[in-house]
C-alpha cells in the first residue's frame, strides 16, 4: 500500500469509493432512505476538489486502485475518512488517520463520526461529544462529534 498526497486526478475514483462505500458498509447502520441523501451519486465535483486542495488529503493506493482516502485541516478537524468497501479491516484508515493526525500541531483533533466509524475512533481515543441528528433533504442521519486530546 501506498499513501501519498491527494491529486486532481484521483476525484473520480474517490467519488466512486465514496458512493459504494456509504452503500455498502454504512448499510448495517442507515437506511436505504438515509444512504440515498448521504451519498447521492451526485457529488459537487469543484467543491470537493477545492476542499482536498484546501486541506492536507492523503490517498491510499493499492495497485493502482485508489482503496482508501482521508483530509484533515490544520486546526484538527478530521473532516472526510472512507475505505473501499472491498478494503475493509486491511488496516487502510489507520494507517491514513495515522498520517492525517501527525500532519497537524494541533492538540486538539475532532470529527463527526457516523454510527458505523464511531468504534473505529473510539479505539483511536476520540471520545463522544455529543450524538447529533443531521438533516439533508428531509432526512435525519445520526452521527457523532467526536473529539481527541493529545
Amino acid at each position: 500500500m501506498e499513501i501519498r498526497r491527494y491529486r486532481p486526478s484521483d476525484l473520480a475514483q474517490i467519488s466512486q469509493l465514496f458512493y459504494d462505500t456509504v452503500h455498502t458498509v454504512n448499510a448495517a447502520d442507515y437506511s436505504e432512505e438515509q444512504l440515498d441523501v448521504w451519498a447521492t451519486g451526485q457529488l459537487d465535483l469543484a467543491a470537493w476538489n477545492g476542499s482536498f486542495l484546501a486541506h492536507y488529503t492523503l490517498v491510499a493506493v493499492i495497485n493502482d486502485e485508489i482503496a482508501g482516502f482521508g483530509d484533515i485541516t490544520m486546526d484538527g478537524y478530521l473532516d472526510r475518512l472512507y475505505v473501499h468497501k472491498d478494503y475493509q479491516g486491511q488496516g487502510i484508515a489507520t494507517a491514513l488517520c495515522n498520517e492525517l493526525e501527525a500532519a497537524t500541531a494541533s492538540t486538539h483533533l475532532s470529527t463527526h463520526a457516523s454510527i458505523t466509524a464511531k468504534p473505529f475512533f473510539e479505539r483511536r481515543g476520540y471520545g463522544v461529544v455529543k450524538e447529533q441528528q443531521v438533516t439533508r433533504n428531509g432526512v435525519q442521519l445520526t452521527n457523532y462529534v467526536m473529539e481527541k486530546k493529545r
